[in-house]
């Protein structure tokens, strides 16, 4: 029994790219997101991207938090790969809204460092949850 893939349209591949400010990283995001996780080699493959590009931007989204990895064990000689998985959707936009926040703050407060009497904003982006 194959598992439906996950489609994504090219609407939401532009809000990927435009959350993470980089093609590249848009497509492995959405490539480990439509494949529950793949290792680096399929993932080459699969985004048709240099290799050293997405070794170099798998070692960056991990750093960042974007995606997990965990290491596999194989009965081969060398390294054992890893295994790596996109964060969720939501994860990835709720540390968007946060980063958005640090930015519309600091925005914010531009007059208010140099004058006494302005008070200071702080902009907080809230998770709506729906009850039902």
């Amino acid at each position: 029994m194959t598992r439906p893939s996950l489609r994504v349209d090219k609407s939401a591949e532009k809000a990927v790219h435009d959350i993470l400010k980089s093609k590249a990283e848009a497509r492995i995001y959405i490539y480990l997101l439509r494949k529950n996780g793949a290792i680096s080699e399929n993932i080459i493959k699969g985004t048709k991207l240099h290799p050293s590009t997405v070794r170099e931007l798998l070692s960056k989204m991990y750093d960042q938090k974007l995606i997990f990895r965990e290491k596999l064990k194989n009965d081969s000689i060398g390294k054992n790969p890893y295994l790596y998985r996109a964060v969720s959707p939501i994860k990835l936009l709720q540390k968007y809204a946060k980063d958005m926040e640090g930015r519309l703050n600091k925005i914010a407060n531009l007059t208010g460092k140099k004058e006494r009497n302005t008070k200071y904003v702080t902009i907080k982006i809230y998770e709506r949850v729906e009850k039902t």
